[in-house]
């Protein structure tokens, strides 16, 4: 063979192997809008100059209720996409399914037993073997403060709920909306938890509500986060009713409201109205939860491809993880990076202050699931669980004791 032809050959088999290990990446996810859509638009450029096809499968709407939907049907029919969003203990109902890659070759090739904390990487296995891959991680446990209405009302943020009453008084008379709420389930969900965190402590959440442990469960404690949660309803004004958050965060932003409790997704309200944190506005953690962190995590599960794209499948899974991704989706997204040990210095204050509280929770033992954001329960008790808690807050003549005994039922809903 003469050089030319040998040449020729090899250029050949070179094109081949590129056909060979290039691969289409097909992502189901709901990113529609906003610095969502931005950075997704990062990775499928990251996952395309790996010499992979992208091929978008977004479905809007429902808060990810539609795209699970348009999800089972996929993987009934034996054709699922490359990767879904998905979360928390969903993770582990797929991975029963048996339909689940394992990704063990490159978490332990990049290290991620080392990068993500133990419980957060707990969240991301199935049977102590890799099948999701996390993108991000919200702070739940945020307070949001309007600076100046306390000033007028010459008192300072809570820092317990004990304290929460008095404080809250002061604003009313001053002439201000305590707290900003939304009057909706899962935002009722949110407010709770912050409450039972801040009222019993990491372990004791861990037990209650990430265990499911009925002694916990039916305690004091619990009795005394349902009169602390009747008591923080008084302060909400009358058309709280159906609200949405971003609306809640809103009345913070424009001097109506005092406080709002919300996750770290309430910061890009803030940031779009232009205001400064330090400044225009505070990021606190809700009352007697400053040393503790209850986290929501987007993730990505990715589907066993049968004889096909598995580079593909590892190299999008690798993209996720990697720190120019981590950096910009959550710049974007208002979220911190869920890799240990990121360079901050180009995200805001209160995500610093989230990304150092996330290091110290994760070695005290105090960073913990949100149950409210499907991290922590089953669906089918989430929901029960959920439904328990807006009822309570709609529902004046529901006691406390009636609400811990209605809970401890919930949580064996199957």
């Amino acid at each position: 063979m003469n050089v030319r032809r040998l040449s020729l050959a090899l250029a050949a088999a070179g094109v081949m192997t590129a056909a060979a290990t290039a691969g289409e990446v097909e992502v189901l996810h709901w990113w529609t809008s906003g610095g969502e859509a931005k950075s997704v638009k990062e990775l499928q450029k990251m996952v395309q100059a790996k010499g992979h096809t992208w091929k978008d499968f977004a479905v809007a709407g429902g808060a990810g209720d539609n795209a699970m939907t348009v999800l089972k049907t996929r993987v009934v029919s034996g054709n699922p996409p490359t990767a879904a969003q998905v979360k928390g203990p969903a993770i582990q109902e797929w991975g029963a399914e048996g339909v689940l890659a394992n990704l063990d070759s490159v978490a332990k090739a990049d290290s991620w037993d080392t990068l993500l904390p133990p419980v957060v990487a707990k969240v991301m296995k199935y049977q102590g073997h890799y099948v999701a891959v996390p993108v991000n991680v919200h702070r739940v446990n945020w307070m949001w403060v309007n600076p100046e209405i306390f000033q007028k009302a010459g008192v300072k943020p809570p820092k317990t709920w004990d304290e929460f009453p008095a404080v809250a008084e002061k604003i009313q008379k001053a002439g201000f909306i305590p707290v900003a709420h939304g009057g909706q389930p899962w935002q009722d969900d949110t407010l709770f938890e912050s409450i039972a965190l801040g009222i019993g402590g990491a372990s004791y959440y861990q037990k209650a509500f990430v265990n499911l442990d009925p002694a916990a469960l039916g305690s004091p404690t619990t009795l005394k986060a349902f009169d602390t949660l009747r008591m923080v309803r008084k302060y909400m004004d009358k058309d709280m009713p159906n609200r949405d958050w971003n609306l809640a965060t809103a009345m913070v932003i424009n001097g109506k409201a005092a406080m709002q409790f919300m996750g770290d997704w309430a910061k890009g309200e803030f940031t779009a109205a232009g205001k400064v944190p330090g400044k225009d506005y505070l990021c606190l953690a809700a009352p007697g939860t400053d040393n503790a962190f209850t986290f929501n995590i987007d993730s990505f599960i990715v589907f066993a491809q049968k004889n096909k794209d598995q580079k593909a499948t590892t190299d999008f899974a690798e993209a996720v993880m990697s720190p120019q991704f981590q950096e910009v989706f959550n710049l974007n997204k208002g979220s911190i990076p869920v890799r240990l040990h990121m360079d901050m210095s180009k995200f805001d204050d209160c995500a610093k202050k989230s990304a150092a509280d996330f290091v110290a929770t994760n070695k005290a033992g105090s960073l913990v699931p949100s149950f409210a954001h499907e991290m922590a329960m089953p669906s089918a008790v989430k929901g029960a669980v959920q439904d328990l808690v807006s009822e309570f807050m709609n529902t004046p003549s529901m006691t406390s004791k009636d609400a811990v005994a209605k809970l401890v039922a919930a949580a064996k809903t199957k």
